[in-house]
């Protein structure tokens, strides 16, 4: 597709139909809103992010899909998404996971909490961490491709998301995870 000027243009963004837990900038729950209104109104809401690394020390890396509502065909450096109204953080981890990598049984390890106020996001999330050697089983409205990098060359990708840049250089600095490339 493209547009009047023979730029390709983006499909339509997918918004899902679903509740989202709201909070205030104090990180206190404050009611729900419908996915579409809080990203319109960039309402403080809850995230999770999950990062998965493999035994040799790499990061799954993910491609967004063209379809995402936000940063379309941008580089995920984590699992993960925003939580939803009523659902407990650790549960949307768990969900989010299984939903886009297919990754389900295993130990999740919270690592810490981080506060994203950029670019009209008002995000807490919360950073967990994951082993994984297996298969995955990518979702196909989400995740366009996965591939494992290590984290100091898939930091310096271009086009990477900065909320899940800013949970992976959290992780670092923090100690909790070695930046190899």
């Amino acid at each position: 597709m493209s547009d009047a000027t023979g730029a390709p243009t983006l499909p339509a963004p997918v918004i899902a139909d679903e509740r989202i837990q709201l909070v205030d900038a104090r990180n206190r729950p404050c009611g729900s809103a419908w996915r579409a209104s809080m990203r319109r109104f960039r309402y403080w809401h809850r995230a999770t992010y999950i990062v998965v690394t493999n035994t040799r020390g790499e990061l799954c890396v993910q491609r967004r899909t063209l379809t995402k509502e936000v940063f379309p065909g941008g580089i995920d450096l984590a699992a993960g998404g925003v939580v939803g109204a009523g659902e407990a953080v650790h549960l949307a981890a768990r969900r989010e996971l299984a939903e886009e990598l297919g990754i389900q049984g295993v130990p999740l390890r919270h690592a810490l909490e981080f506060v994203h106020a950029e670019g009209g996001n008002h995000i807490f999330g919360s950073i967990f961490l994951v082993t994984h050697d297996g298969a995955l089983s990518l979702q196909a409205e989400e995740v366009a491709e996965a591939f494992w990098l290590p984290p100091g060359e898939a930091l310096a990708l271009a086009g990477v998301t900065p909320d899940t840049r800013q949970a992976v250089v959290s992780l670092m600095d923090a100690g909790l995870l070695e930046s190899r490339t």
